[in-house]
Order: structure tokens, then sequence, then C-alpha cells
């Protein structure tokens, strides 16, 4: 399995929710692969917000060595499923998309934790809620290797 999270900057909630995923892909001995990207080009080849490190830190994970990248045309045939934060993001990475399948492949995260609710990941990056969107992904994160195995 392999799973490409993405947010805007891919400095933030995306590298957040990678992280978590490559703790949870150890716990559970999967056989997955996990990345993370950005629609926007933005951060490209920087490192996570200090404050995105510094959460994801607190809570065991280490995202720290991550760099920022944009989304490509080749992620969207590689990748088996493309985890969105929130709805721009949703619509962006579509935009991209020139096939069914992987249009398909599409969803936003939190859908395994409250499917069919399009809840948003909220941007921490002007809010500060670093804390309340590490467990927001946290507990998307579960539902989707629940939702898998």
């Amino acid at each position: 399995m392999k799973i490409l999270m993405v947010c805007l900057g891919n400095i933030c909630r995306s590298p957040i929710a990678q992280g978590i995923l490559e703790e949870k892909i150890k716990t559970y001995g999967l056989n997955w692969e996990v990345d993370s990207a950005g629609t926007s080009g933005w951060h490209d080849g920087e490192h996570p917000d200090s404050r995105a490190i510094a959460t994801s830190r607190i809570n065991e994970v280490d995202i720290s060595r991550q760099t920022s990248r944009k989304i490509n045309k080749k992620d969207l045939d590689y990748y088996d499923h493309i985890l969105v934060m929130d709805s721009a993001n949703y619509q962006d990475v579509l935009k991209v998309c020139q096939k069914e399948t992987q249009k398909s492949k599409v969803n936003l995260i939190t859908n395994f934790k409250y499917p069919h609710k399009n809840i948003a990941v909220p941007d921490p990056y002007c809010n500060d809620k670093f804390d309340e969107v590490f467990q927001l992904l946290d507990d998307a994160i579960e539902g989707l290797i629940m939702a898998i195995r």
C-alpha cells in the first residue's frame, strides 16, 4: 500500500500525517509506504515548520528530516491513496488529475474517521493549533489503518 499525504505547503499538516503513519506502520508491522507533498511549491526543499516538528516530537514522532515538495503527475499513478487535508487541497489535486482512476484515489483524510463528513484538517500555520491538528490526524490515520487492513 502506497499513501501520499497532501496539504497546501507541505510544511505542517501533511508532514505530521506522514510522520504519524510512519510510526503506525512500524507499530502494526505494515508493508506500507508513505510520503507527503503540497499543492504549492512555496516551500520546496524546506523542512517542516518548527512548531510541527515540536508538536510531533512531544508525541514521539520525528518529522525533522522530511523536506517539502510539490505533488506531481507521477504521484497520481504511483500512489494507491492520495489523502488531502481540506476541500481546497481536494480541488487542487483533482485539477492535476488526468484520468478517472487518478481522481478515485483522492479523498479527505478525515473521512476515514468521520465517513462522508468531509471535515477539514485546519491549517495550524496561522492559528497555531498544532496539538489539535496532531490529534485529529492521529485519529483519522487510525481509522485509515482499520479501513484498509
